[in-house]
């Protein structure tokens, strides 16, 4: 038995599995929270990254790594982190989810012909997170700090490149290439062009190593694989195949799905990522997810379980209460202005349990929406992992397959990124075509009856839809 190590630096923490190579088995794990230095002077949104070390020694300690052959690692997406022409850090690394390059975002997106000749060239609309929106900003508002760049990593390939020994070489991988905003996931190429419209000036650029392809070895001879973004790493470690889509609900909802092509949408609706395995990673989002039901149940005076519970007590439809679930505007559908609407209500449909069932209906027909954008596509959705807390809740885990008309898996809990990360380690040390095989374990599946509850669901998603484009008209069609 071979021992592997998969490394997952989130925004806020570091999570490390060592895993058995053969089955996945997770046979340790650590986690620490990134510390905050002494008198920091970084702003939210910003990160010294040394900090992302230390995190991730505290989370290997008490022998985390002993025995282990192979490591991968997988980090936060877009973030920016720029150094000199000596590899000498430049200012702190900006982080995917700090808001100040929306500016920069839009002006990018007009200067370069609108969104259908962004599709085209990278197969996204870059938005504030991406990182050519950063580089665009430091432009704007730190001239001095943009002429001094001379290279850009993102966070994985920056500690890739620490556990390596700050080698001469820099690398990436396709997936989190992808998520800059100038690495064609089309074209599997760099678009410098892009970069000079955002900084003024090109960049030096890591090689975009193939998805088993080792990034080097570390002083103590350890293997480190090519490392990923964390929503590939997690679809590695959940073992997402071509026709599985992964429904994750945090306040926001990130629905991507595994396909064989790369998706050119000139809406701008679908970002066309690359995936950890040589195929691509077409992502929707919704604005809205799990916050609807906390916001729900905060208005009913119970918890989310609370919630799930009454949900359950009411019928298919909500007696003919439907919400429509924008608390925060939506991005799919396209209603940045939209508020939240509830309709339906009648003396006898205004009660406690139908509200908690047209939240879950709601946010669940929303999500199942931004699936069907995907299948517009091309993308087969035959399955759906259904990810986060909210995807545990009983009424979600119930309701949903009947309304994505698919099987819902419900993985246990866990760090699906670091074991995604620990595979690609397992993968590069073998040496194979494609990666080992890892069974999930502890999983549950719930499939709709095709002639009971799909029926029934699709009932649900016309009085939804109908609803919508009654309200909002712009979206029929």
């Amino acid at each position: 038995m071979a021992i592997v190590a998969g490394i997952d630096s989130s925004t806020g923490r570091t999570r490390i599995v060592a895993c058995d190579t053969g089955t996945g088995a997770v046979l340790r794990s650590g986690k620490a929270p990134h510390p905050v230095p002494e008198g920091a002077a970084t702003r939210a949104g910003e990160a010294d990254p040394q900090v992302w070390l230390h995190s991730l020694g505290d989370a290997a300690t008490g022998g985390l790594l002993e025995g282990v052959r192979a490591i991968g690692v997988s980090a936060q997406q877009h973030g920016m982190i720029g150094l000199d022409a000596g590899g000498v850090l430049v200012r702190p690394a900006i982080l995917w989810n700090d808001p100040r390059s929306s500016g920069a975002a839009a002006a990018l997106v007009d200067e370069f012909g609108g969104p259908a000749a962004w599709t085209a060239a990278i197969g996204a609309v870059p938005g504030p997170t991406y990182t050519i929106a950063k580089l665009r900003w430091l432009a704007e508002f730190e001239p001095a700090n943009a002429r001094r760049v001379a290279e850009v990593l993102l966070p994985h390939d920056w500690l890739v490149w620490q556990l390596l020994g700050h080698p001469k070489r820099r690398t990436t991988d396709r997936g989190d290439a992808s998520g800059t905003g100038y690495w064609s996931p089309i074209t599997g190429e760099y678009r410098q062009d892009l970069v000079e419209l955002a900084l003024g000036h090109q960049l030096k650029v890591p090689d975009v190593l193939g998805p088993a392809e080792p990034a080097g070895h570390t002083p103590e001879g350890l293997l480190i694989s090519a490392g990923t973004g964390d929503n590939m790493a997690a679809a590695l470690g959940l073992g997402l195949r071509p026709g599985d889509a992964a429904v994750s609900l945090g306040s926001s909802g990130t629905i991507f799905a595994v396909h064989e092509q790369a998706v050119v949408d000139a809406t701008g609706l679908v970002s066309s990522f690359a995936d950890a395995t040589g195929r691509h990673l077409p992502m929707v989002a919704t604005l809205n997810a799990a916050q609807v039901l906390r916001s729900t149940a905060a208005l009913l005076g119970v918890d989310l379980e609370g919630l799930s519970e009454l949900a359950l007590q009411s019928s298919p439809g909500a007696y003919g209460m439907v919400l429509l679930p924008y608390l925060d505007g939506e991005r799919t559908p396209a209603l940045p202005h939209a508020a939240g609407t509830l309709t339906g209500m009648r003396a006898e449909s205004m009660t406690p349990q139908h509200l908690a069932r047209a939240a879950v209906e709601g946010m669940l027909c929303n999500l199942a929406d931004a699936l069907d954008v995907l299948r517009a596509r091309g993308v087969e959705v035959r399955r759906v992992f259904l990810l986060g807390a909210a995807g545990r809740l009983p009424a979600v885990r119930q309701i949903a397959p009947l309304l994505f008309g698919v099987p819902v898996v419900v993985p246990p809990p866990g760090a699906h990124a670091a074991r995604g990360a620990a595979r690609q380690a397992a993968w590069a040390l073998a040496g194979t075509p494609e990666p080992p095989h890892w069974e999930l374990p502890e999983t549950v599946t719930v499939t709709p009856d095709p002639e009971q509850d799909l029926p029934v669901g699709a009932a649900v998603r016309q009085q939804f839809r109908a609803t919508r484009e009654q309200i909002h008209p712009e979206t029929a069609g």
